[in-house]
């Protein structure tokens, strides 16, 4: 089920790729606001459909376009009690400083939540490489 928002007309087109970053203090008067700040702080959408309705945005300083979005599934790993399809799990980033592992960036990466919740989607049957030893899954969430 797609979400609402508005966005830049430059960026309201089906296929467009953000990370929702929250409000900016300018937001908190805009009568809009309601329509606009509805995803997660920190999670990706993808715009599926642009509707014809636009309002001023007074934080893009022109028109903003109402668009419908959907979110878009990202890799993590889990620990394997929790790597279920269908589960509700929260995903952190891991405390390592091993840059070279191969799993580094969806383990501990900086685009990383600090904490959020997510739906697992898809798990894959192999073990994920650790460097530092643990035991984990590799999975898609939503």
């Amino acid at each position: 089920m797609a979400d609402i928002t508005l966005i830049a007309n430059q960026q309201a087109q089906p296929g467009y790729e953000f990370t929702f970053q929250g409000a900016a203090p300018v937001c908190r008067t805009c009568p809009f606001r309601h329509a606009c700040l509805t995803l997660d702080v920190g999670r990706r959408y993808r715009v599926e459909r642009v509707r014809p309705v636009q309002h001023p945005c007074a934080l893009q300083e022109t028109e903003a376009s109402v668009v419908e979005v959907v979110p878009i599934p990202r890799s993590v790993v889990l620990d394997p009690r929790s790597a279920v399809v269908g589960a509700s799990v929260d995903v952190e980033r891991f405390n390592c400083r091993r840059l070279d592992c191969s799993n580094w960036a969806v383990c501990a990466g900086p685009t990383l939540p600090s904490k959020q919740r997510f739906r697992v989607t898809q798990v894959d049957n192999e073990r994920a490489e650790c460097l530092i030893g643990r035991t984990l899954r590799r999975a898609e969430v939503i």
